[in-house]
């Protein structure tokens, strides 16, 4: 029997790639505050009120899972740039990128790109090692859940055979290390998902889309319905969707609900407190998030029963936006048209 990773009637504040992505390029700090997907990251959402951190696995060529985002890796080689391919890297020449465990030892510098094509140092305030899965269940807080996305290229095909050889290495390290931490799998590549699904029947698999937010060659990842039959199909138990595409069809979500699938949303929009709030009371199950300290801070003014009662008594002036059934029909009209 698969084992339910969300809590009933409790909205998940999960942490991205740990307490946040690192977008080099923007202006806000706090987007390069803590190197993401390492264990220093992890264990540091996790001095917040968070139920999951989320972050992205991929297979070296020599059969390790490890904990990276992107699908190449770039360093610069006597003045020359170089990006070779993750997952033809074995785990040695991987580890051998960026801060060393080893005192003394000095890895190779990191670049990485951004959306329009830059490349920039990848620098951040408090960096760490990268780290493997094994690593992450040895050193990473027990109570904290992992959300761990398959990560697979956008732009390769996958035979079934090799999603499963992938599948199966990851699996081997989370049984035998998981013990009784909540685990949620999602992917954004559809047949892995249904391919995790049939492979095992202890944890729950999430499908990840866009929602239509962007267009692929298949049609599976286009769109809220596309991810709810998909889901429906093959026995997965929720959809991770770009909080836009829930904005831009809310009816989706009793579609949802009725399907008994869970909902789970990630993008900027839940770096905004009143994003998430209006989520909440949506009946959407919980946001990934960047800006950890703030919506977790945010989330408990909003739900904390104490809070309520103390603000009920006028102890202090209420934090929260307090709509009316009118107010939020109108805003759940509204939002389609704002988000376009």
């Amino acid at each position: 029997m698969v084992r339910s990773a969300l809590k009933p009637a409790r909205f998940a504040v999960i942490g991205h790639r740990g307490k946040g992505m690192n977008a080099l390029a923007s202006p806000d700090r706090r987007m390069r505050e803590i190197k993401e997907n390492s264990v220093l990251s992890f264990n540091e959402a996790g001095r917040f009120p968070v139920d999951f951190v989320e972050f992205d696995v991929q297979v070296t060529k020599d059969d390790c899972p490890i904990i990276f985002h992107d699908n190449f890796i770039l360093t610069e080689e006597n003045g020359q740039m170089s990006e070779k391919r993750v997952t033809e890297l074995n785990l040695e020449e991987f580890l051998s990128y960026g801060p060393q465990k080893e005192r003394g030892k000095v890895g190779k510098p990191l670049l990485r790109k951004t959306k329009d094509g830059r490349v920039l140092n990848w620098n951040v305030e408090s960096d760490d090692p990268f780290c493997t899965l094994q690593e992450a269940f040895e050193r990473v807080d027990s109570h904290l859940g992992f959300n761990i996305e398959l990560k697979f290229d956008d732009n390769l095909v996958y035979q079934e055979e090799e999603l499963a050889h992938i599948l199966l290495v990851i699996l081997e390290v989370v049984f035998k290390y998981a013990k009784e931490r909540p685990i949620i799998f999602s992917s954004f590549q559809p047949d892995a998902a249904l391919v995790m699904r049939r492979l095992q029947n202890t944890y729950p698999v999430f499908f990840l889309t866009n929602g239509g937010t962007e267009i692929y060659g298949d049609a599976r990842r286009n769109s809220l319905d596309e991810a709810i039959k998909h889901c429906l199909t093959n026995g997965l138990q929720g959809i991770v969707s770009e909080v836009k595409a829930v904005f831009r069809n809310p009816s989706a979500i009793p579609r949802i609900k009725e399907s008994n699938l869970a909902l789970l949303t990630y993008g900027q929009l839940n770096n905004v407190p009143e994003a998430v709030y209006i989520q909440h009371l949506m009946g959407i199950n919980g946001v990934i998030v960047d800006l950890v300290q703030e919506i977790t801070e945010a989330v408990s003014e909003f739900i904390n029963p104490e809070t309520e009662a103390a603000e009920a008594d006028g102890d202090k002036p209420n934090s929260k936006p307090n709509f009316s059934q009118r107010e939020l029909s109108f805003l759940l009209r509204l939002i389609p048209e704002l988000v376009q």
